[in-house]
């Protein structure tokens, strides 16, 4: 199947749906129910130019920074408890009992220790986000292959250049997955933080429609949720392909 079939079919529900909505919704008078051509008008009145840098922005830079804070910390924390069975095995209870705390716990915690500035926001997102990459990172680096280790003995590489140039990208797919579930994790955090104590972000001016009875804003707020949800797992997945070209390319052939 070409590209463009490929992205003709991908667009066949969505496009149906719209309609859909579209159809049910014109006359409607139901007021949690707006038609949608002013959902749309009030999308493009709040987000297309006013909101754009005063929450848009802000909200993508909060998940953004906690993100690569999670990634970073996960990746080293993962690959030190991969390697050392004892280690892992000393700290086994604490990773347990920080990935059984919802995130949603954590957000008066944060806002009484943080405030209610980006911080209290970027260490709640930060939380949720690190578990799925740490996990996926200690299972990654327990499963390398043991003969590549020993290959890399034979040859006397360092313990930097095993680490950067055998165990590293022997893990990758697996910590790239990882950091894909912590992505989506991180994204519905980062509204939820926005909607208690806040005075910016995306949830922020969602929930302030809903309380001002301003629905069609309201969903105009869901729908952009929407819409950037797949636009950051689109862009998560070119960036994927590029960076692991060489496994998705064997994959492919294997299939």
């Amino acid at each position: 199947m070409s590209t463009m079939a490929r992205t003709g079919l991908r667009l066949v529900i969505p496009v149906a749906l719209v309609l859909l909505w579209w159809a049910t919704s014109v006359g409607s008078t139901s007021p949690f129910y707006p038609p949608l051509p002013d959902v749309f008008e009030s999308f493009g009145e709040t987000w297309i130019f006013a909101q754009l840098s005063a929450d848009v922005i802000p909200s993508l830079r909060r998940l953004l920074i906690a993100l690569v804070l999670a990634t970073a910390t996960g990746v080293a924390a993962g690959v030190a408890l991969g390697r050392s069975r004892r280690l892992a095995d000393a700290l086994n209870p604490l990773v347990q009992f920080g990935r059984s705390i919802p995130g949603t716990a954590l957000v008066p915690i944060s806002v009484l220790l943080f405030g209610i500035g980006d911080n209290a926001k970027i260490v709640v997102i930060g939380f949720v986000c690190l578990f799925p990459v740490l996990l996926n990172t200690v299972d990654a680096v327990r499963g390398v292959d043991p003969q590549l280790e020993d290959v890399a003995r034979s040859f006397r590489l360092t313990r930097t250049q095993r680490l950067t140039h055998i165990l590293l990208p022997s893990a990758a797919p697996q910590i790239t997955a990882g950091i894909r579930t912590a992505l989506g994790i991180g994204f519905i955090m980062m509204v939820i933080t926005e909607l208690y104590a806040t005075a910016n972000g995306i949830g922020f001016v969602t929930m302030s429609a809903r309380n001002a009875f301003d629905i069609p804003q309201m969903w105009a707020g869901t729908v952009l949720l929407g819409l950037l949800g797949v636009t950051l797992s689109a862009l998560f997945a070119l960036a994927e392909r590029r960076v692991l070209r060489w496994h998705i390319g064997m994959t492919e052939r294997n299939h």
